[in-house]
């Protein structure tokens, strides 16, 4: 058995959805799962997690797909594994890093679990005013690069909400993503090369964010005593 994610754009319409989940069927492919990942311009993105009988049958698959009036295939990557249930996984993440009793732990924490909840290659948290990564998952760019790219997209002007960090920093459709740590005056990064991030999964990072300052917020009410991981000796 081979399992593959599918990311397809397809009109936003009654009907589009189930004629490629019917091309799927016509080639035995047992679809896993669906996500809506955006809506935009009439258009929808969507994600399938299909299993086939094996790798060979992809070509087949991705012939099928393509033949659906007005679908264009943005992406597909092999699956290792079984695919995760989001859901579960939001449970995962909140439990991960409550566990976590140190700042540095609740940051590392964070970083893998973005990267597992995103599908991201590598995530990073920056500490900007120091210029440096105190946590990371994966292998993040160097750190200039990143300070580079972060001072980039707030310069394009569609920055997070300084008071309750509800948005993501800088302009949709990118491959590397940015949101401010509000509460540990940071900032978390993922990226993914070659697979932009949507609108919901950019909400996604930033919901990730908040969670991370929550567990800040209630570290140092219990010890106001605490060393933040970017000022710590």
């Amino acid at each position: 058995m081979a399992t593959f994610l599918l990311r397809v754009e397809l009109p936003d319409r009654p009907g589009a959805l189930g004629a490629v989940a019917s091309r799927i069927g016509a080639v035995r492919g047992d679809l896993l799962a669906v996500e809506v990942v955006e809506h935009r311009d009439g258009k929808a993105v969507d994600e399938f997690v299909v299993e086939l009988a094996d790798g060979e049958h992809l070509s087949l698959l991705l012939s099928e797909v393509a033949e659906v009036d007005g679908v264009a295939l943005q992406d597909v990557r092999p699956v290792s594994g079984r695919r995760h249930d989001r859901r579960l996984e939001a449970y995962t993440t909140a439990l991960t890093i409550l566990k976590e009793r140190t700042p540095h732990g609740v940051l590392e924490a964070l970083a893998s679990r973005v990267c597992a909840e995103l599908d991201a290659t590598w995530s990073a948290v920056l500490d900007v005013e120091g210029v440096s990564v105190i946590a990371s998952q994966g292998r993040p760019p160097a750190t200039q690069w990143l300070a580079a790219s972060l001072t980039e997209a707030r310069a394009a002007g569609v920055g997070s909400d300084t008071d309750t960090g509800l948005r993501p920093i800088g302009p949709e459709g990118g491959d590397v993503g940015f949101v401010d740590l509000v509460a540990w005056d940071l900032v978390l990064a993922a990226g993914r090369p070659g697979w932009r991030f949507g609108t919901r999964e950019r909400v996604h990072l930033v919901a990730l964010a908040q969670l991370a300052d929550a567990r800040w917020a209630d570290m140092t009410d219990r010890d106001p005593g605490v060393t933040h991981p970017g000022r710590a000796s």
